[in-house]
């Protein structure tokens, strides 16, 4: 079993910067694909970012490329989202997610086996 735990949420003005992290436990996750999504009040759950294994590829969802970095320290068995230049529309509970296929970039929830239990991200315009 993995255990994740997000940190590093928030309220910050708009144009403002976040740093999240997850801490993964339980078992290492080098060998996990791992992923970012969001979640508005009253919306699906959002796919934002995707890291491979040893970090050698990442995608991001439109709406955010350009002002987040998913990152990863395998060493350290945890995940980052360096977010930047936030907009109130950034505003939702954060979780990170791990495949534990490692195989495929899955912008899908339903591609993740576990998940973190999620940190509020709060931007004021």
């Amino acid at each position: 079993q993995v255990q994740l735990v997000e940190s590093g949420g928030g309220l910050v003005q708009a144009g403002g910067s976040l740093r999240l992290s997850c801490a993964a436990s339980g078992r290492t996750v080098s060998n996990f694909n791992m992923g970012w999504f969001r979640q508005a009040p009253g919306k699906e759950r959002d796919f934002v970012a995707f890291i491979s294994r040893i970090g050698r590829s990442t995608y991001y969802a439109d709406s955010v490329k350009g002002r987040f970095t998913i990152s990863r320290d395998n060493a350290k068995n945890t995940l980052f989202l360096q977010m930047n230049s936030l907009k109130p529309e950034d505003t939702a509970v954060y979780y990170c997610a791990a495949d534990r296929s490692g195989s495929y970039l899955y912008t899908a929830a339903s591609g993740y086996n576990y998940w973190g239990q999620g940190t509020q991200v709060t931007v004021s315009s």
